[in-house]
């Protein structure tokens, strides 16, 4: 399938599900179930954001620099991670999205001028809807709605961004690792897509610490795992020992 992202990256880099343009705006649109402040939005500015949704399969890279030169995003449905690169080159997990967000960092690095400095990854199958950059940026400026929900958005992504480091001081290792698998999975859906390294960046640890702790949850019972994946078999012990 032909789509607006096709050519801009490497062929293993992002796998699109489903592509579609959303043309048609109006008061009753199911888009305000999820993004109620899209409401202040007219049609004629509707039509010139050029809007369409993506569907991206967990983890797949769905949005870098490249897409935020051009477009401003939307969670419609599902969770994805924010993730930053940091000077010793290893990527760390600062933020979640979940359905009617948008990340902090978009809005402030689009108001500023600068370039997108993060990544961000599905973490579940997600459902994202794009629009023009230009258009995103004049509808924080212009409508008191958009602009009050993007700003609530970037506080409380600021206040879980301080919560998220403190976690990383405060928190055992193992703790944080468990309630990862835990928020990843659930008892209909056991197995995890995911590597060592993934899981690492996700919790602020290092691959060869967290590849230690999943071989003693292993050891316990507790998961079995391959390259690329673990299920987890004894959900109840994780939830008893880790669980919030």
């Amino acid at each position: 399938m032909e789509t607006r992202f096709a050519g801009k990256y490497p062929l293993d880099s992002i796998h699109i599900i489903n592509e579609r343009s959303i043309s048609v705006f109006d008061k009753n649109s199911p888009l305000l179930a999820t993004l109620p402040f899209l409401s202040s939005v007219s049609p004629a500015e509707w039509a010139e954001a050029r809007p369409f949704s993506v569907t991206f399969p967990a983890q797949a890279r769905m949005f870098q620099k490249e897409e935020a030169a051009s477009y401003g995003m939307f969670v419609l449905r599902g969770t994805a991670r924010i993730t930053l690169i940091e000077e010793s080159g290893r990527e760390a997990v600062i933020a979640l999205l979940s359905a009617g967000e948008v990340c902090s960092l978009l809005v402030l690095s689009g108001l500023s001028g600068r370039d997108y400095p993060g990544s961000i990854i599905a973490e579940t199958e997600v459902e994202a809807l794009f629009i023009a950059k230009s258009s995103f940026l004049r509808w924080v400026q212009e409508h008191e709605l958009v602009r009050s929900a993007i700003f609530g958005g970037l506080l409380d992504s600021m206040l879980h961004m301080v919560e998220h480091a403190k976690a990383k001081q405060s928190v055992p290792l193992e703790t944080r690792l468990a309630r990862a698998l835990l928020r990843r999975t659930s008892d209909s859906a056991p197995l995890l897509h995911a590597t060592h390294q993934e899981l690492a960046a996700e919790i602020g640890s290092v691959r060869e610490v967290v590849s230690r702790a999943l071989r003693r949850f292993q050891t316990k019972g507790w998961i079995e795992s391959g390259r690329g994946w673990l299920r987890i078999i004894r959900r109840e012990e994780l939830e008893k020992g880790f669980g919030d």
